[in-house]
């Protein structure tokens, strides 16, 4: 059954789809093995789908294990400097380039995502579709291709900031500024607005990491 459900997925999507849906977090050993099991795929292109998620830093090697890789305090800020550029000129791009299809893609997501407020799972899945097309609606296939390295990275974040307390209802609101942003033509005031939810994310972000810092 999961070789019938998987036949159109590569093993590395696979396992990125895993390591990005919380299937396995940061931490956590993977074995060749297993994953061929739970995939029903061979172990080759398993062993090939960890190498290559081993040169992209999503994978560390312990011994001759693999473990889906954690973000120190350093490469979080690092990371969250690389989006919050990026995400923010995508905006720009995206207010002088999308398409009317494309804005009412976007104000529709944004009417769907307060229906989630509370569930910060399914939130945080919304989320990314949301960012994905604006990323889209920029219409530059090469900063596309970067924010999905970045994304990938992101992947390794073990809890989203949307599971903070009232952080879901700020962020839908700024999702709404973001499009009205893009709708009005206004370059700059999208690419302020996504800058802006970027770095409110990130200081979130920090924020519960240091509570949970301060429990353990």
């Amino acid at each position: 059954m999961a070789e019938d459900k998987n036949q159109n997925k590569d093993a590395y999507t696979l396992i990125l789809d895993a390591i990005d849906t919380g299937v396995y977090r940061p931490g956590d050993r993977l074995v060749e093995s297993e994953l061929a099991e739970r995939f029903g795929v061979s172990r080759t292109p398993i062993r090939e789908a960890l190498q290559r998620l081993e040169t992209q830093s999503l994978l560390t090697r312990d011994g001759r294990s693999m473990i889906v890789a954690s973000l120190d305090h350093n490469q979080l800020a690092e990371l969250y400097v690389v989006r919050s550029e990026l995400e923010a000129l995508a905006a720009r791009l995206a207010a002088r380039h999308a398409t009317e299809e494309e804005i009412r893609v976007l104000q529709d997501m944004v009417e769907a995502d307060r229906a989630l407020i509370g569930n910060p799972a399914a939130l945080a899945r919304a989320n990314r579709r949301f960012h994905r097309q604006v990323h889209l609606a920029s219409h530059n296939r090469y900063l596309f291709q970067q924010l999905d390295l970045v994304y990938r990275t992101m992947a390794l974040m073990a809890t989203t900031s949307l599971a903070a307390e009232g952080r879901s209802e700020i962020a839908i609101k700024e999702h709404d500024q973001i499009v009205r942003a893009i709708a009005a033509g206004d370059g700059d005031a999208a690419y302020a607005a996504l800058k802006s939810h970027i770095s409110k994310a990130f200081v979130t972000r920090l924020k519960s990491d240091a509570a949970a810092a301060e429990k353990g």
